[in-house]
């Protein structure tokens, strides 16, 4: 029998319509596979799709297609690794909170979850606008009581 240093039962992959946060979904689906657990993938909403759904302004449609087609791509990599999966959806924002941002929602929500692993994505190295998650990733580094991998 291997002897592993962790063990862990849940690893959190929070996403956003970013490249890079499908890399973290691969990577936390493979770790859950490693340790026998369960993948939990939060969608992260940005703050431009929060600000319109606070002012009513929000094209339905639009929001829940992208969620399913994000969540299904999880789920695709998590059944790759024959992984259980479970998800949810939160706001990366609030405009009447200020302490609520993507990497403090990324936190609350491993709590909620009981993860004992996070995966998150981190800012691409190209540059270019990674979406929500990549300005989370040193936050999450830093606060987290759980192991992380940022990639």
């Amino acid at each position: 029998m291997t002897r592993r240093p962790l063990d862990i039962d849940v690893v959190l992959a929070p996403v956003d319509r970013s490249e890079e946060s499908t890399d973290a979904v691969a990577y936390a689906a493979a770790i859950a596979a490693e340790y026998g657990a369960t993948l939990h993938v939060v969608r992260v909403l940005d703050a431009e799709i929060v600000r319109a759904i606070d002012a009513g302004d929000v094209d339905n449609d639009r929001v829940a297609a992208d969620g399913e087609a994000i969540v299904e791509t999880a789920r695709e990599l998590a059944d790759d690794c024959g992984v259980p999966v479970s998800t949810s959806v939160a706001y990366g924002f609030s405009t009447s909170m200020k302490l609520r941002h993507p990497g403090s929602v990324v936190l609350d929500t491993a709590e909620e979850v009981a993860a004992d692993f996070l995966v998150v994505p981190r800012e691409s190295l190209a540059g270019t606008d990674s979406g929500v998650l990549a300005k989370a990733a040193e936050y999450v580094l830093l606060y987290a009581s759980q192991p992380v991998l940022s990639v």
